[in-house]
């Protein structure tokens, strides 16, 4: 892994929350794709530093393990190293012939780095030739909806990209919010009263609620939402 690190900081424009993600169209292990082939999906995009190296490869088992819980939420997942398609294909044949696990989801050959350059993935100050560790996740409509980096130095935690993508699609689909720590069956934080007397009439309703104060409120969700 590449550890020479560069202080030099050029300017570089990063996906926003909120906005469409960069488009792309790539080669990948799974043939050419495109972002607009996953419309109608979520996507988690994810970057690894690079093939053939222990904790990506740690990574990969993850998401493995963890891809019958993403495809249950309608993602799909999707990685991207500068290496070549030679080499991607030649580690997701290792892993499966050393661990026993075949990786099910396309990875992404950027040796161009447009696809990484687009999504802000290469960190100079930690190395000029590697991707950092990032995790982007595209709703169905091509939006970001979240972004999270890690050094190369640290693996990621599966179980927390699914706790998010539980997250976004609970706040979607029932316009609330979600506390710190939450898991799927914790209480939701509802909506807080944008009038005085919308405020009034939460406290009023106190007992539909745990309710802290007027703008502080928890229900747990039914079937039918809030």
């Amino acid at each position: 892994m590449e550890t020479e690190r560069n202080t030099s900081q050029p300017a570089t424009s990063l996906p926003r929350l909120g906005q469409p993600a960069p488009m792309f169209e790539a080669v990948t292990t799974h043939g050419v794709l495109k972002l607009e082939d996953f419309k109608g999906s979520w996507l988690v995009l994810f970057s690894h530093p690079a093939d053939f190296t222990p904790v990506c490869t740690t990574e990969f088992l993850g998401f493995t393990q963890l891809y019958p819980e993403f495809k249950k939420r309608n993602v799909a997942l999707l990685g991207l190293s500068i290496d070549s398609i030679y080499a991607h294909i030649a580690w997701v044949r290792n892993i499966e012939e050393k661990f026993g696990v075949k990786v099910p989801f396309p990875v992404i050959a950027d040796l161009n780095k447009e696809v990484a350059t687009a999504y802000g993935m290469i960190m100079p100050g930690e190395s000029k030739t590697e991707t950092s560790r990032c995790v982007f996740v595209i709703d169905p409509e091509g939006i970001v909806r979240a972004m999270i980096y890690y050094p190369l130095t640290t693996g990621r935690n599966m179980n927390e990209i699914v706790r998010l993508i539980d997250a976004l699609q609970t706040a979607d689909k029932y316009k609330v919010a979600t506390p710190a720590n939450w898991q799927p069956g914790d209480k939701v934080i509802v909506p807080t009263p944008n009038t005085q007397e919308m405020a009034e009439e939460r406290v009023a309703k106190k007992g539909e609620y745990e309710l802290v104060d007027w703008y502080f409120s928890k229900k747990t969700l039914s079937k039918t939402g809030v």
